[in-house]
């Protein structure tokens, strides 16, 4: 039997308008929500590992390299060139400043300003990727033997295949002995 007060606020007979909406409300919500969780598992597998995370940026301790001297570290999976100039080797980079260079850039623009003697540097030729040695080539800065690519003490390409400079990463000096890259 039908109770006649539910009769006299839903006079239809059916079930009331605003429950309908909540159901109808709370299933889409509920679907959206496991779908979300579904999909989060395969979006968070899409970010950067832990470890490359940690490579991201480095910071070295500069007091550990002693001038004309070079390191090679590792930074996102790639050699970094740090080298402390030499005053002769500065001075050759800003003498070539004007020579006819295949991708044209001054030593000022290779550096941080005020701190000349330190050139940090990506250590992969730009011409297929392979590791240049420091001090050789005919402009006594890297030398890459793979291909014969030279570059100069500023880190310019001067001779060979490759077509675009050493790349300069994006570097600060936290203090004057450290250096955080990235």
């Amino acid at each position: 039997m039908v109770d006649p007060a539910v009769n006299a606020a839903n006079p239809s007979g059916g079930e009331d308008p605003s429950r309908r909406d909540f159901i109808h409300i709370a299933a889409i919500s509920a679907a959206a929500v496991g779908g979300a969780a579904v999909a989060w598992p395969f979006i968070a597998q899409m970010n950067p590992s832990a470890d490359t995370m940690a490579l991201a940026s480095v910071e070295y301790d500069l007091t550990k390299i002693e001038p004309g001297m070079q390191v090679t570290i590792n930074w996102r999976g790639k050699p970094l060139f740090i080298r402390y100039r030499t005053q002769a080797q500065i001075d050759a980079a800003v003498k070539d400043d004007g020579a006819s260079l295949p991708d044209p850039q001054t030593d000022a623009e290779r550096h941080k300003e005020g701190k000349a003697q330190w050139l940090v540097l990506v250590g992969s030729c730009t011409h297929l990727g392979c590791v240049p040695t420091v001090g050789g080539g005919d402009y006594q800065g890297w030398f890459c033997p793979c291909h014969g690519s030279h570059y100069d003490t500023s880190g310019r390409i001067r001779k060979g295949p490759a077509p675009t400079n050493l790349v300069v990463p994006e570097y600060a000096f936290l203090s004057d002995t450290k250096v955080k890259i990235g």
